[in-house]
């Protein structure tokens, strides 16, 4: 069982979404958007770090996973959206949280099966996945949609680790029983 916490950073709105997994199963926690407004940004920033580590002192996740940078046509709004993006990672590895990234293409083909989804698309499917009763925000539903990809990521490795330890496994107990295993054949 792992809780994640799933951050869509924003200079003005973080998106945050914590779930909870077990297996194939996924249970909604919370979600919502952390807003700064038109403050100055070094008080932005602030606000975005101090909300992060409130969230994961009470939902102590397991994992953390955020949306990678992509890069915007003015770079001034870059600049800003990076800056978002550090300090909630720093507030994620002051918890002593490994950090995961995806990009924004490789969440939304997680979670509605193709990178060049719209983000109704992805508010629909986060809805339909975790049995909400209505849509989240959108920034709320992008935080959602970076836990569920990370959680779809860390299942697909977990069953490929496994299959590949059964596979060595197999291979050897057949070799035990007298039989060769070679280039994954017995001969």
């Amino acid at each position: 069982m792992a809780i994640i916490l799933g951050v869509d950073p924003g200079s003005r709105i973080t998106g945050y979404g914590v779930i909870r997994t077990s297996g194939r199963t996924t249970e909604y926690l919370d979600s919502g958007c952390i807003r700064v407004g038109e403050r100055p940004m070094a008080e932005r920033l602030q606000v975005i770090f101090q909300s992060l580590a409130t969230l994961i002192a009470e939902y102590r996740p397991d994992e953390f996973a955020i949306e990678q940078v992509f890069m915007a046509r003015n770079p001034d709004s870059a600049l800003k959206l990076g800056q978002a993006r550090g300090v909630a990672i720093v507030s994620a590895a002051n918890s002593g949280l490994a950090v995961h990234e995806y990009s924004a293409r490789q969440v939304k083909q997680a979670v509605v099966g193709k990178g060049g989804a719209d983000k109704s698309q992805v508010q629909h499917m986060v809805q339909a996945i975790l049995k909400l009763a209505r849509k989240p925000q959108e920034d709320a539903a992008d935080a959602l949609a970076i836990a569920l990809c990370h959680a779809h990521m860390s299942q697909s490795v977990a069953r490929l680790s496994g299959a590949g330890r059964a596979s060595a496994s197999s291979a050897t107990s057949q070799a035990a029983a007298g039989r060769r295993v070679r280039g994954g054949r017995m001969r």
